[in-house]
């Protein structure tokens, strides 16, 4: 059973809302990002706080579920590390429990969520942050979060498989959120 590709491209650019009293549709040139948090955040109980500050900042949650990765879903998210000396213990640590796979969509939102995440080194993430205020060492830094609009895309079919899994919809906030 191989990996299937997922066309996400069609949710990029296809969020609609309404101006209040106005007849013009708003267009918005959105961006998806694959966020997730890993096996560490799971068990210390960190999916809520997650969700809640990519909620808070105006993301629209498109894909969410809960599982535990197989070791050749991980090997191959993580295939451009597959050279570096950590990348067996890795993909062991993301096997390791369940996680929760995400899939945001926003202007910017892979920018934008990186920033909060924080950096990968916990210590020097910045208080505030995900990283910043939750992670203890890099090995086990709480979440991750696509490092390119393409790389979004990417990951969000490799975890996701189908765009059924991709929940089209336009939150009402909508128009309060975006020009």
């Amino acid at each position: 059973m191989g990996l299937q590709p997922l066309k996400c491209r069609s949710l990029v650019g296809r969020v609609q809302a309404q101006h209040a009293g106005s007849r013009q549709p708003l267009r918005v040139a959105a961006e998806i990002s694959y966020i997730m948090v890993k096996p560490d955040g799971v068990q210390r109980g960190l999916v809520g706080e997650i969700i809640g500050r990519l909620e808070r900042k105006g993301f629209t949650l498109r894909g969410l579920k809960l599982f535990r990765p197989s070791r050749q879903l991980a090997e191959e998210h993580y295939k451009d590390l597959s050279s570096k000396p950590f990348f067996k213990d890795l993909v062991e640590y993301i096997i390791s429990g369940p996680v929760v796979a995400m899939v945001w969509e926003g202007n910017g939102v892979v920018k934008s969520a990186r920033k909060l995440i924080g950096a990968t080194n916990p210590l020097e993430a910045e208080p505030g942050t995900i990283r910043g205020d939750f992670a203890v060492q890099t090995g086990r830094n709480v979440v991750h979060g696509s490092d390119s609009p393409e790389n979004g895309e990417r990951e969000a079919a490799l975890w996701f498989g189908s765009e059924d899994a991709i929940v089209d919809w336009t939150p009402a906030l909508a128009p309060w959120l975006r020009e």
